[in-house]
């Protein structure tokens, strides 16, 4: 009834708008009131009942997809997820471009950086009405994966090692974009990958071994506090597997994510990634299955097939018409699609709260303004002798080094509408020119049989690489070495990089780019001293690439073309121009000599490929050396995305300072810090390691096990987490107790202005389970003048000092004493304190209630893998001899037998008492089963050994899987 009354009501209004001669400009049905879920006033609940249902089965499909077709019939216009706005809205055309994640956090300013999400908010908004292709409100960012790896590919678009600050930042970031109220949208972030995705080295396939003190402690700490905080509207499952099930199908996403908050959320599909359900990870048969499975687990848009939503649509019908869904599953992701979109104000009169935003936003001087503060808040001084720093303005400077005139973009930036780079920010600075060299080596490459030289095209758009008997600047390259052997080749002819165009190597490319990086080159000295010119493509390190990749003449006029090594060419190469030598020449004589280093963003670890060296490249440490050299004022810009190890530089050079790719206002950015307008209090949000030995595998998830990152790291770390320095000095007093957690007198003893991030950590003294060293639970950046002292407050609650009890699956803070600690970093505490908590004890173990095989203590040769596809963590045995600690057990006066559900290969379970090789009191026998999901329970008797107070273990032959088990 209520349609046919909106019909009537629609046809009348249509008919006076035409009288009054207004005609067209009414649309049928599109703004008609007598639909409830165009009624702003009504509960967004109601609207969205409303709305669904109106709604056929076959629409309510077409929502599933990341392409969301109109509903002419409704009025209701197309919708697409998934708008780039990692730092800054991205692959629009040109807009805001704000530093890289890490450096967002490094400024450990969480009111700066919700005014950089609400810029980044209005400009996706800004966009909306051209609607470009690409453009929705849906926003994927921010990521909240834990940086726990520095070598991770994607440690740019993360925050940090730590939950804490994860959580802070995101949920900064996430306010900003959401403009923080949760019924009227500004946009609709969704926070990025869920689950502990923290390596790009086989991504779809790998699994994150999660126990469940890791799980809850730290990779979901992550996640949590943005969406508890209604700062984020839904998360994106990730491409690897957890616990051997991939994230695309996690449960978590409905049986946890859904209960941090009571909004709607819309979760999504990573892309492509339901295709790798049946393709890399074979773990369905059919796309039916597949689909189904996710739908259940919480996925509500399917990120596929780009804009053909034909095949998620099929598969869904499919899986609706076999029983694998029920028309109440279709419903309750699409109440979550179309939540969002009411809150969205999509449906409301003129777009809603938001929707008069235009474009006048992008790029506006507002943004620019904030862009350089963000850019200059999250630069980290890193050393800093003598008091090097800050410049003064009246001195001579020289720039020089790879990265001194240019600035770099990366995958997920946005287009730069300007670009000030570290010459022009210090040429401004100083007002006057300065002397600059990138330091580079110019090359040229000559055949040795032929005498012929590698040649480029000298117009704008170049030409196909040959050889031939030119000696000038056609036949010159600027060879950047970016470490680990890759060198990118600038054309001197035109200024453009040499790329493979997947049949010629052309010099047409601005910068190095493209989800394929095909501007990457080795030279390969051989014995004879002739070196071999080898294409190293980020392509050629996949599976299906089986080209030659070495570079030799293949056509009579001499093109270079792929071919085997032994029709490679041998080419000497011949320096044209020293680059150090140049740059050299530059700094003599001046008062300053500041040298700008760092990584290529699409080259030295980005999406898809992790970082295989931390250290810089080895060129980059020759310039700073040669520089060093013949000017000792010195000071070194480090400009990448991670820690780096740095080598012999933090100990030769006198002032290190860090940033990372900090967008379109770097060069301004870094002048400010340089010359002292700005007083540098950016913090390391990671720790930089000196060494990759200091690391165990990429793969390794367990933080507490291989004690990584801060929390559990006991080496001596190259710089600890939260580290930064200052042009003044703090002084902390003493520390005391309030109401809500701590406080401390923190005073600004130099003669400069400056902020202070005062950082609280907690350490439990006594547990019954393995406790951080440090944990950060607050922090504060706080600014000073000279002399100025400020009370700082830093909340923190005893439940805040909770740890997950395995032995009966929850939070408990337990009763003892806990440190707590003030200071500049992790490693530089000013104050402490001693704080006496009534909590609980953990009782001991008690096995004769069925206990889960992944709540061990300890463990050694075993695998955290999948119960069944649709839920539950077991434990595999990788080999023979792998055993399960559970300490602490209270076994009374005896244990009768061993009550097992295995699963697997055939094989034993053998419980000992005191140690893996310790008494033997019984052993079950498995014959295993034909499919690793099929459980069976075994019982075996236990000696009268098995009583008293022991350290139980589990020892398992390979190949069995152990989900619950019980001693009674």
């Amino acid at each position: 009834m209520k349609g046919n009354t909106g019909r009537r009501r629609t046809t009348l209004l249509v008919a006076l708008a035409l009288i009054a001669g207004l005609g067209a400009t009414v649309p049928a049905q599109a703004d008609d009131p007598a639909y409830p879920f165009r009624d702003p006033n009504l509960p967004v609940n109601q609207r969205v009942d409303d709305l669904l249902s109106r709604l056929t089965l076959d629409e309510k499909i077409s929502l599933l997809h990341q392409y969301e077709p109109a509903i002419p019939r409704l009025g209701i216009q197309s919708f697409r997820t998934g708008t780039e706005a990692l730092h800054g809205v991205a692959w629009l055309g040109k807009a805001t471009v704000f530093p890289q994640a890490i450096g967002l956090a490094s400024t450990w300013d969480p009111a700066l950086i919700r005014q950089v999400g609400s810029a980044v908010g209005d400009e996706a908004r800004g966009f909306q009405q051209q609607r470009p292709a690409g453009w929705g409100l849906n926003l994927w960012a921010p990521v909240a994966n834990l940086l726990r790896d520095p070598r991770w590919g994607r440690n740019e678009e993360g925050y940090s090692e730590d939950p804490y600050l994860t959580g802070s930042i995101s949920t900064a970031y996430g306010k900003g974009l959401t403009g923080g109220d949760p019924d009227h949208l500004k946009t609709a972030p969704t926070i990025k990958h869920f689950l502990a995705n923290n390596n790009e080295y086989h991504r779809d396939t790998t699994s994150s071994e999660l126990r469940p003190r890791v799980l809850k402690e730290y990779d979901e700490q992550a996640f949590k506090p943005a969406i508890e905080a209604d700062a984020a509207t839904g998360v994106m499952s990730s491409y690897n597997l957890v616990n051997g099930r991939p994230n695309t199908v996690n449960p978590a996403m409905d049986d946890t994510v859904r209960t941090w908050t009571s909004q709607d959320l819309l979760n999504v599909t990573d892309a492509a990634a339901p295709g790798n359900l049946v393709g890399s990870q074979k773990y369905y048969g059919t796309q039916t299955e597949a689909d189904a499975a996710a739908l259940k687990a919480g996925i509500d848009s399917f990120t596929e097939n780009d804009a053909n939503s034909g095949p998620t649509t099929t598969a869904i019908k499919s899986a609706l018409s076999t029983g694998l869904l029920k028309e109440s599953d279709v419903d309750e992701a699409a109440r979550h699609v179309l939540s969002i979109r009411v809150r969205l104000g999509e449906f409301d009169p003129g777009g809603g709260k938001y929707g008069s935003i235009d474009a006048s936003v992008i790029d506006s001087p507002a943004h620019r303004k904030l862009a350089r503060e963000a850019a200059t808040e999250a630069a980290v001084l890193l050393k800093n002798d003598g008091g090097a720093l800050p410049l003064k303005k009246s001195g001579s400077a020289a720039v020089v080094g790879p990265l001194a005139d240019t600035l770099y973009t990366d995958w997920y930036s946005g287009t730069l509408p300007y670009a000030v780079t570290p010459k022009d920010g210090i040429a401004a600075k100083l007002g006057t020119a300065v002397a600059s060299s990138e330091g580079v080596d110019r090359i040229a490459l000559k055949n040795t049989a032929t005498g012929k030289y590698v040649t480029a095209g000298t117009g704008d758009s170049g030409a196909a690489l040959k050889e031939t008997a030119d000696t000038g600047t056609a036949s010159q390259f600027d060879a950047f070495d970016w470490g680990s052997g890759i060198v990118t080749l600038r054309s001197a002819a035109n200024g453009k990089y040499v790329g493979y165009n997947w049949s010629n190597f052309v010099n047409n490319q601005t910068q190095p780019n493209g989800w394929f990086v095909q501007q990457q080159f080795k030279l390969e000295r051989q014995d004879d001293g002739s070196y071999l010119l080898r294409y190293a493509g980020y392509e050629t390190g996949e599976s299906w690439w089986s080209n030659p990749v070495y570079l030799g003449p293949t056509g009579d006029d001499g093109t270079l073309g792929l071919v085997g090594k032994d029709k490679a060419a041998h080419y000497t190469k011949d320096v044209v121009r020293d680059g150090a030598a140049e740059a050299v020449a530059a700094v003599k004589g001046k008062d300053t000599a500041v040298v700008v280093i760092g990584s290529m963003p699409a080259i030295n670890g980005r999406e898809a490929h992790d970082r295989t060296d931390m250290g810089l490249a080895p060129s980059q440490e020759a310039l700073v050396k040669a520089v060093r050299a013949a000017n000792p004022k010195t000071v070194v810009i480090v400009e990448n995305s991670y820690p780096t190890t740095l080598g012999a530089l933090q100990k030769e050079v006198p002032a290190l300072l860090w940033t990372t790719h900090a967008g379109q206002e770097t060069g301004n950015a870094l002048a400010d810090v340089l010359y002292g307008d700005a007083n540098p209090a950016g913090r390391l949000t990671q720790t930089w390691y000196r060494s990759e030995s200091d690391l165990p595998s990429i793969l390794d998830y367990d933080i507490i096990k291989s004690d990584r990152t801060y929390q559990y790291f006991k080496g001596q770390a190259l710089y600890p987490f939260g580290y930064g320095l200052s042009y003044t000095s703090f002084r902390y007093g003493e520390l005391k107790r309030t109401d809500g957690g701590y406080e401390v007198a923190v005073t600004n003893t130099g003669r400069l202005a400056g902020d202070e991030v005062v950082q609280l950590y907690t350490h439990q003294r006594v547990s019954r389970d393995k406790q951080p060293l440090k944990q950060l639970k607050a922090f504060a950046r706080v600014s000073l003048k000279p002399g100025e002292t400020k009370t700082v407050r830093l909340k923190v609650r005893p439940s805040d000092l909770a740890h997950w009890d395995v032995t009966h699956s929850k939070w408990v803070v337990e009763t003892g004493t806990y440190d707590v600690m003030v200071g500049a970093s992790s490693a530089d505490i000013r104050a402490r304190a001693a704080w006496q908590v009534k909590g609980e004890t953990i009782p001991s173990r008690d096995l004769s209630k069925v206990t889960r095989a992944e709540n061990f203590d300890d463990y050694s040769g075993i695998e955290l893998v999948d119960e069944s596809k649709v839920s539950g963590t077991a434990v595999a045995a990788s080999a023979d001899g792998a055993w399960l600690k559970f300490a602490d057990t209270r076994l009374g006066s005896g244990a009768s037998s061993l009550t097992a559900r295995l699963a697997g290969a055939s094989g034993t379970v053998e419980v000992r008492l005191g140690s893996p090789t310790g008494t033997l009191v019984g052993t079950a026998h498995f014959d295993g089963t034909s499919s690793p999901y099929t459980y069976e329970t075994v019982t075996a008797p236990l000696t009268a050994a098995a009583k008293g107070h022991r350290d139980v273990y589990l020892v398992l032959s390979g190949g069995v899987r152990l989900s619950t088990f019980s001693l009674g």
